[in-house]
């Protein structure tokens, strides 16, 4: 009997691949132009200042209480439909982008101003969570691979490009307090949008499968669905050891995102074309990032059927830690852009194999919860590790310790994840291998 197709090229043809996907692009566009809003305002914006400190501290308030809200998230995702999910939190998102522009034109920082963005941030979560529990609705499972492939890749390069979109947008409206609130105001427009595409979905179309539908939810009962959530990944080693993988890559990762952050506010803020600092030279390295993510959609698949999921994982964290040493030598733009590439690469090529591993090992009525304990542990972990940066780090960004630490960290998480890959197997059971090919 001949295996079912499995490349992108005969997904596409699938009106229900196509309609999620057009949602994830929208969403996630709209996501990259409030994001570098964001960002403007609190890092480039000459009408505010900041420090490390400042920073992790911005991304800690944000993200940490963020992580609280992934529990009731994917216990609702998995009582609730995941189509209306997908409708409603858009266009909540397009209200309280609006109140946050509000917040910037008004020049309100503090509290009021952190917890506007968590707002937002935090039913981002809905709809990230309920986009990856959704799409094994939509693909067959021996597609669920290049399905992941192709959509998270895709969805990463629709948000980057949603933040060059705001760039060009801020040449027009100025970098002060009006014209980030200009470009916040903006992301509104795609998330509308993505509500509307999401709107051609019967209610029932992305599941959940066996949904056990509650008007309410006590405390009690959304901790016991998290504590569920985590005890079934736990339960399936292939989904443990690719949470273990990737959250110990999301440590290295924070410890990057705020050295380059840093670097380009003070560091290269005198350089000029072809590699200049400022806002514009984080573009560079976020675009250099967004090919990194493409060029994995392509590779990781194939390289996957042919090597399997844990060799490729295992050589993706060892690649990334050689490349602290190789490409931070010396600290200047145009390796930080080359470094953007690769951490890129790697990031999105670890995600695609984690995200299909918990596909294929998590049974339907517990997807959203194990991907609310991963999305738990990819945000808590990456602000523990900008807390950790903000005292290792000082004000330039400069730190060829921080470097090396960040580099020992990758290569002993590839050992470890080789390691317990290769005592249990843990990605290729004997009856998966037996139904179907792809690993």
């Amino acid at each position: 009997m001949q295996p079912a197709p499995t490349t992108v090229r005969h997904l596409l043809p699938r009106a229900d691949f196509r309609r999620l996907l057009g949602t994830r692009l929208l969403s996630q566009f709209g996501d990259g132009v409030f994001q570098a809003a964001l960002a403007g305002t609190v890092l480039f914006n000459p009408q505010r200042a900041a420090d490390p400190f400042d920073v992790a501290a911005g991304f800690a308030v944000l993200l940490l209480p963020y992580s609280l809200v992934g529990p009731f998230a994917g216990v609702w995702i998995d009582r609730w439909s995941r189509r209306q999910v997908l409708l409603h939190a858009n266009v909540v998102r397009a209200a309280l982008v609006a109140v946050v522009a509000a917040l910037v034109v008004t020049g309100v920082t503090g509290s009021a101003f952190y917890v506007a963005g968590l707002a937002v941030i935090s039913v981002n979560r809905f709809v990230l969570a309920a986009l990856s529990a959704s799409l094994p609705h939509t693909v067959d499972r021996p597609s669920l691979v290049s399905a992941n492939a192709f959509s998270t890749t895709s969805g990463a390069v629709s948000a980057i490009v949603g933040g060059g979109a705001a760039l060009g947008l801020l040449q027009l409206t100025g970098s002060g307090d009006a014209g980030y609130a200009a470009v916040a105001l903006a992301s509104a427009l795609p998330y509308l949008a993505a509500s509307a595409v999401v709107a051609g979905f019967s209610r029932d179309h992305l599941g959940p499968d066996a949904a056990t539908r509650s008007a309410r939810l006590s405390a009690r009962a959304v901790g016991a669905g998290m504590v569920a959530g985590a005890r079934h990944a736990w339960a399936h080693p292939p989904a443990a050891a690719a949470l273990a993988a990737i959250s110990l890559h999301r440590v290295g990762y924070g410890a990057l995102t705020l050295m380059t952050l840093l670097l380009y506010r003070n560091s290269f803020a005198g350089w000029e074309a072809p590699f200049p600092g400022g806002l514009v030279g984080l573009g560079q390295v976020l675009a250099a990032g967004g090919l990194g993510t493409l060029l994995a959609a392509v590779v990781t698949p194939r390289v996957v059927r042919r090597i399997g999921k844990p060799r490729w994982i295992t050589v993706l964290l060892v690649g990334a830690g050689l490349a602290q040493v190789t490409l931070a030598l010396p600290l200047i733009p145009p390796t930080a852009v080359a470094g953007g590439l690769w951490i890129g690469f790697v990031g999105q090529a670890v995600k695609i194999c984690v995200d299909t591993t918990l596909h294929e090992s998590i049974d339907d009525d517990h997807r959203g919860r194990v991907f609310s304990v991963y999305d738990t542990l990819f945000n808590v972990l990456f602000v523990v590790a900008l807390v950790i940066g903000a005292f290792a780090l000082p004000p330039s960004g400069v730190s060829y310790g921080v470097l090396v630490a960040v580099a020992v960290l990758y290569l002993l998480t590839a050992a470890l994840f080789a390691w317990w890959s290769a005592r249990g197997e843990v990605f290729s059971p004997p009856a998966l291998r037996s139904s179907h090919e792809v690993h």
